[in-house]
């Protein structure tokens, strides 16, 4: 069953983790007493995979005890932010337990590849229900759900035939009126640099420094405040990702509620490039102990029915073509995304934190 070794939080976290990596550790050696084979990929019952995941799902877990019921294979999940992950990765070297590295956005999967922190793999699965551009061209990483980031709007204070695309905002119209978190999020890094992709540096960083001139206030929270901020009237559009404004339709809370009535969505750039989309994603570690456990877990998270609940459990799109999508995204229709490949998002990430710093977007 899926078991959770510990969350960053103090001593209880230090100690958990000491304790994980020994009992691997042991597990390998060679007097352990243990079948080599389950610490070495064996496909058998009773075997493990270590997971290291930035995302904090209930629908993860819920996932990776099915795939136990399924395989037999243990899921052993340590859970960090993706720096805290990366970093971790880097001190462990060849002793790390981890297996599998999943986090949120293309650019992190990046930057775990060119740390040499992942592996390349190759599998059929894989490669028929992930399409091209959302896994990196050379198998190092896969991404499982995708998500775009949107523009969201007051339905009462604006027309959304003045947003038609991300560049509307930078125009002096919405001065003091725009809604978005701090550069340093990698979610806004991605989507600059998707736009320098597209535009060029010159292009990007006048749009950055429009909408540093237009907010509404000091970028501050996640996407969440940000179109909470709307029905609050500090602003009247926000940069999002539609996951956040899904679970917002889907709340019992009856403030979530009244919040969502207030909210429209626009997707932006359909008559061009597309809207901008990214993925969470993961890969097999450089060092992983249990490689051919780490696949199959990786397949079964690109399968139908894991995609399907992962779309219903946390309102984020199907990576494998034919799947559906939940009901709230259902009501939105169909969009155009941005085509450029995702790996593409992390090569630019240098350029687009440079950008940002250049435009004094906080």
């Amino acid at each position: 069953m899926y078991s959770e070794f510990f969350r960053s939080r103090g001593h209880q976290y230090r100690a958990a983790f000491a304790l994980m990596l020994s009992l691997i550790t042991a597990a390998c050696g060679a007097d352990s007493g243990r079948d080599p084979n389950m610490a070495r990929g064996s496909q058998t019952g009773g075997s493990e995979v270590n997971v290291y995941s930035h995302r904090h799902y209930e629908i993860d877990r819920q996932l990776f005890d099915r795939f136990t019921q399924e395989t037999g294979v243990r899921v052993n999940v340590v859970s960090a932010s993706a720096d805290e992950l990366i970093t971790r990765l880097r001190t462990e070297g060849a002793s790390s337990p981890a297996d599998v590295l999943v986090t949120v956005d293309a650019g992190r999967l990046h930057r775990a590849k060119e740390l040499g922190l992942l592996q390349p793999i190759e599998s059929e699965v894989l490669e028929q229900n992930i399409p091209e551009r959302y896994r990196d061209p050379e198998g190092y990483w896969y991404g499982l759900t995708m998500r775009a980031r949107v523009l969201v709007y007051s339905r009462e204070r604006v027309n959304p035939d003045e947003i038609p695309t991300y560049e509307s905002l930078a125009e002096p119209q919405w001065r003091g009126r725009v809604l978005v978190r701090s550069s340093e999020n990698v979610y806004n890094q991605s989507q600059l640099a998707s736009m320098i992709a597209a535009s060029g540096e010159d292009a990007a960083l006048r749009w950055a420094e429009g909408v540093a001139r237009n907010l509404a206030r000091a970028p501050s929270g996640g996407d969440t405040d940000q179109v909470k901020a709307i029905a609050a009237g500090v602003g009247d559009v926000a940069i999002a990702n539609i996951y956040y404004v899904a679970k917002l339709a889907e709340s019992s809370d009856p403030e979530e509620q009244r919040v969502y009535r207030q909210l429209g969505v626009v997707f932006p750039n359909q008559s061009d490039r597309g809207t901008h989309v990214n993925v969470s994603g993961a890969g097999v570690t450089a060092h992983a102990p249990n490689r051919d456990n780490a696949l199959r877990l990786i397949e079964f998270l690109a399968d139908d029915e894991a995609q399907r609940l992962w779309a219903e459990g946390n309102q984020e799109y199907p990576v494998k073509p034919g799947v559906p999508r939940s009901r709230v995204l259902q009501s939105w229709g169909d969009f155009r995304s941005d085509s450029l490949g995702l790996a593409r998002l992390g090569e630019l990430n240098t350029q687009a934190v440079m950008l940002f710093d250049r435009a004094r977007w906080r």
